[in-house]
């Protein structure tokens, strides 16, 4: 799945794509509507906390950085206790599967509170009542939905694909 980024000026517009990409057979899940605060979103998929936070790109990296300490951990504690090395290999996949399940969650607890920095280009346009609609569309379609959206709204602007989505938010 890729993820197709429009910019739209008003709401009006926003639920005409909506309605002509259900009869392209686009899921209303799929489509996320962000607004400035107050904007009449009647019918429109608003787009969900997942896709306002910064919680994904939060919870790759404290996995990581999480993983990473857990292992450094697991070394030191393996090269200081006397006879550790007999458990070395379970002291270590304990101690890297410990860090990166709290490094994840730690940063997934920050991530909620972050606004998605993928969105930053688009707030100075969002304040002035523009309309963000983030698309995920498969691979294969994202072609054809630019073209339906722009064929019908010339005065929606693609503003750009994220290379791919993850699979649980």
């Amino acid at each position: 799945m890729k993820r197709i980024y429009f910019m739209v000026p008003n709401a009006d517009v926003a639920r005409m794509i909506v309605n002509e990409l259900l009869l392209a057979r686009v899921d209303e899940h799929h489509m996320h509507i962000l607004a400035k605060e107050g904007t009449d979103m009647h019918e429109l998929p608003e787009a969900t906390l997942m896709q306002k936070s910064d919680f994904v790109p939060a919870v790759q990296r404290g996995l990581a950085l999480g993983g990473g300490i857990g292992t450094l951990a697991g070394l030191v504690a393996v090269a200081v206790a006397p006879g550790a090395a007999v458990i070395a290999g379970g002291v270590l996949l304990a101690s890297s599967l410990t860090g990166a399940g709290v490094g994840a969650w730690l940063s997934g607890m920050i991530g909620l509170s972050v606004d998605n920095t993928r969105h930053t280009q688009f707030e100075a346009a969002i304040e002035r009542g523009e309309i963000l609609m983030m698309i995920d569309v498969p691979i294969s379609r994202v072609e054809e939905i630019d073209e339906l959206v722009k064929s019908h709204h010339p005065e929606a602007a693609l503003e750009g694909t994220d290379p791919c989505i993850p699979a649980f938010p």
